[in-house]
């Protein structure tokens, strides 16, 4: 299947490159756009598009226009996947972007986005249902972290639950850790239970789980 994008990056040429890489992969460009109101404009017009590519500061204060944008674009068309890209960590933003137990989002640094084929993955992989947060951001979160509950995992949880938080299926996980896929499935059901995440779907768990290490990492901002 086809993935439409709508692409929100105020810099011509950057938006123009974005749009014949992602035209070369198959992807359908719906519309560019250079403002987060022309953004809310094009997908009021494109409704059925599977995700956009928003960069957070754009005109016309370029604080966290594409962001705010991109909250909204969540909430009110949740079919939607959003696809953030940044040159700073906005950690507030990025723990209300995933409120409510939502996906399909994604959140990455500019200056990391040098694996193309990495890239194009990722996107797909948002487009699809799914999530993923920058190592970098997820890192600054962690830093900041003072939430009691996520104090009581040990290193190793803390570690597959960073990943969980870039969007690191099992698998995934274990390759990183070198240890078994077992393993990890024995850290998550201990990081669900040091949470209080009681028995529920394990994906819903799962989310949940992010949403408070995200949280409680910009409890300080």
């Amino acid at each position: 299947m086809t993935v439409r994008v709508i692409i929100a990056e105020d810099s011509v040429l950057l938006r123009s490159g974005m749009a014949k890489l992602l035209e070369d992969e198959g992807i359908e460009i719906a519309a560019q756009v250079g403002d987060a109101e022309a953004l809310l404009a094009a997908v009021a017009e494109h409704d059925d598009v599977d995700l956009c590519l928003v960069d957070i500061r754009m005109p016309p204060t370029y604080s966290e226009e594409g962001m705010h944008a991109a909250i909204r674009i969540r909430a009110e068309y949740p079919g939607i996947a959003v696809l953030l890209l940044s040159q700073h960590v906005v950690g507030t933003y990025a723990a209300q972007l995933l409120g409510g137990g939502s996906t399909k989002v994604g959140y990455l640094l500019k200056d990391r986005v040098a694996d193309i084929d990495e890239f194009l993955v990722t996107l797909r992989r948002i487009a699809d249902g799914g999530a993923a947060i920058d190592p970098e951001v997820v890192s600054q979160l962690l830093s900041r972290n003072t939430d009691s509950a996520l104090d009581r995992l040990s290193p190793r949880e803390s570690e597959v639950l960073a990943a969980m938080a870039e969007g690191l299926n099992n698998a995934g996980i274990a390759a990183r850790m070198f240890v078994t896929e077992r393993a990890v499935e024995k850290h998550i059901r201990s990081i669900f239970t040091k949470l209080g995440l009681a028995p529920d779907d394990h994906d819903h768990r799962r989310v949940l789980a992010v949403l408070q290490y995200l949280r409680a990492g910009t409890a300080r901002n």
